[in-house]
């Protein structure tokens, strides 16, 4: 992603940071599945609200990784914008969101269906580095554009 793509004043944080906020959620994610707990899944909304929020840094994942992980790592690779993975925070929010009213109305079937979506979306960024809510950013960044 390129400075011109997103916004110019914009914070910075480690690559390595959102990635290891994925893996952490896939795991998480993978336990309501296999679990059925609506009320873990709301945990996880309110971790995708904060870093939607009031930005990766003060997410709890953020801070795990900013005071545990990377104290260890050597210095960091890259630094991205934080504004994609804050939109695709925001993102998690509501299919989390929609996963626990689901489990907890008695839809398990939605709870099922929204966990798994945000699970396919944390593993791909945790593994791969693909982060699907930031790529959505993107996208609308440029149709944005395009209509102005």
């Amino acid at each position: 992603m390129t400075e011109s793509q997103v916004t110019p004043l914009a914070r910075r944080v480690d690559v390595r940071g959102p990635k290891f906020g994925a893996a952490v959620t896939t795991v998480v994610l993978v336990v309501v599945l296999a679990t059925g707990s609506g009320w873990l899944l709301a945990a996880q909304a309110a971790v995708f609200a904060i870093g939607a929020g009031a930005g990766l840094r003060y997410a709890p994942y953020g801070l795990l990784f900013s005071r545990l992980v990377r104290p260890r790592l050597g210095p960091p690779p890259a630094f991205e914008d934080e504004v994609p993975p804050r939109f695709a925070q925001g993102v998690g929010v509501l299919f989390a969101l929609v996963g626990a009213v689901g489990y907890l109305a008695g839809a398990p079937v939605v709870g099922i269906v929204a966990t798994a979506l945000a699970l396919a979306a944390a593993f791909l960024n945790a593994a791969f580095g693909f982060c699907l809510g930031c790529e959505m950013y993107l996208l609308l960044v440029r149709l944005r554009k395009r209509g102005a």
